[in-house]
């Protein structure tokens, strides 16, 4: 199974139906940073959308919002939600992010989350003065659950994404650019939660190999369960990183 595949598949990042609760440590937050930097006349583009459930709920009314993904079956997802939000002022459309069609100098904010980025096309379609605002997932992601499976997303790197995103972001051209990694603490309540996020989640995948299907070993799991589970429920620890940068 390939990247386009596994998401073609996930359809949908609706995790409403897994019971668990987080503790940030970081004080980075994606939305108040972008309800900080819009208007009414921005113009937005927001890169990996999914289904459309985080533009729908958090962006700030505006302008115009253009919200992308590569997969088609999400982008199907993303429309159902928007005719059932009854907002007006975004447009979902299918796009590669490392093949972007959209105008040079057009947007006042690009918005990129958990999703590949080519910096210089940004770049390009940013307005001058206009802002990056990226959230990724980090190498070290669930690191204690990739270890004790072996495998995982960017398991194998030799350096960080983050720092990989951080240096074309710079090469690009564009100015204070500012990395910073976030902390989160999750608690899930049962096995049934962390195995539903598994599943949805390319946490356990490595697309540089081909998997027809996302195994999860029932009893490494358990393992892992019994060496993490807390009063507050079984403990995932999450590394993300959030990216600022000015054209």
């Amino acid at each position: 199974m390939n990247e386009l595949e596994f998401y073609e598949k996930v359809k949908n990042w609706e995790f409403s139906m897994i019971n668990y609760t987080k503790e940030c440590l970081t004080d980075w937050d994606l939305y108040k940073l972008l309800e900080l930097n819009a208007n009414k006349d921005s113009i937005l583009l927001d890169l990996g959308t999914g289904g459309g459930e985080k533009v729908i709920r958090y962006f700030p009314d505006c302008k115009e919002i253009l919200a992308t993904d590569f997969s088609k079956e999400m982008i199907n997802t993303a429309r159902e939600n928007l005719r059932k939000s009854g907002r007006k002022n975004i447009e979902f459309r299918q796009m590669d992010n490392l093949n972007m069609n959209t105008p040079n100098n057009y947007f006042d904010i690009v918005v990129a989350r958990h999703t590949c980025t080519d910096a210089q096309q940004i770049y390009n379609t940013l307005k001058t003065g206009g802002k990056l605002l990226l959230r990724g997932v980090d190498k070290l992601d669930c690191w204690s659950l990739k270890m004790i499976f072996g495998k995982g997303q960017a398991f194998d790197d030799t350096k960080p994404i983050s720092l990989v995103d951080y240096e074309n972001i710079i090469k690009a051209g564009f100015k204070h650019v500012e990395l910073v990694p976030i902390h989160v603490r999750e608690y899930y309540k049962t096995k049934d939660d962390l195995l539903a996020l598994l599943l949805k989640t390319p946490i356990l995948v490595d697309f540089s190999e081909i998997e027809d299907n996302i195994i999860i070993d029932n009893d490494i799991l358990d393992k892992y369960i019994k060496e993490n589970t807390t009063e507050k429920g079984i403990l995932l620890i999450r590394r993300y990183y959030g990216i600022t940068a000015i054209k």
